[in-house]
């Protein structure tokens, strides 16, 4: 298994890495509710926690809030796609687990190897029946080379269904989308009423390459309403300790 790369601080990237392609000084920065103009985003995590696909899940349904709010009610079902490989690290997605404006529209498809699972989710982007289409590909499949990414993109944006790619245990290689994610668990707030139930969904989501936003880190939640987003500050401890009583001239 393919070692999960850990998200890197942004103070620590190249400066040609700062800022996202064909973004300038007056690109606005990331916020829920824009990914409706990526219609094919990647999202690489790790597959002992099943944060990869809680995001993409929390981020389609943010895009489809924005829908709504444009009265478009879309009540279309929805596509998940996993390989045998995704399948068996992040195990089946769990019907009483999803929102419930999510849990009957489920189409799920269990694919043998990486090449079909491509195939499916190909498919599933050219069906204007579906309203928007989830995959789990673990590693880096040889089939999954950038002419299938492009191929992937091309697909989405021609027929308008966006694509929510969760890469398991995949180090970052290239690849066609619009948006390109680091997602890792972070401390959920404290619950309000129960202090031993536990917290809503929270993500620390690196933004890591983006067409038109700057990239970026955020502390993103899912309380079932909206997605909120706070920006993430790295805590990179005392930077001066304490002298105490010793002279600052005794070795």
């Amino acid at each position: 298994m393919i070692e999960h790369a850990p998200i890197r601080d942004p103070v620590a990237l190249a400066p040609g890495l700062v800022r996202g392609i064909g973004a300038s000084d007056r690109t606005h920065r990331w916020t829920p509710g824009l990914a409706l103009d990526c219609p094919h985003v990647e999202l690489f995590a790790s597959a002992r926690d099943a944060c990869g696909a809680g995001m993409a899940l929390a981020l389609a349904r943010d895009a489809l809030r924005q829908q709504r709010a444009a009265e478009l009610h879309d009540r279309r079902p929805f596509l998940w796609v996993q390989d045998k490989a995704a399948l068996r690290l992040s195990g089946r997605p769990y019907l009483p687990g999803l929102a419930a404006d999510l849990r009957h529209r489920l189409v799920h498809v269990a694919a043998a190897t990486p090449e079909d699972a491509l195939f499916a989710l190909e498919e599933g982007l050219r069906c204007h029946d579906m309203a928007f289409v989830i995959g789990e590909i673990a590693g880096n499949p040889r089939a999954l080379d950038f002419t299938a990414s492009r191929r992937l993109s091309l697909a989405a944006e021609k027929h308008g269904v966006p694509l929510w790619l969760v890469r398991l245990d995949a180090r970052r290689d290239l690849g066609a989308a619009r948006m390109r994610w680091e997602i890792a668990p972070a401390p959920s707030p404290r619950p309000r009423w129960n202090a031993h139930a536990p917290g809503i969904a929270t993500w620390r989501a690196d933004l890591f390459r983006a067409h038109t936003f700057h990239p970026g880190q955020w502390i993103l939640r899912d309380d079932d309403a909206l997605l909120v987003a706070e920006p993430f500050t790295p805590d990179h401890g005392d930077l001066v300790h304490e002298s105490g009583d010793r002279s600052l001239a005794t070795g």
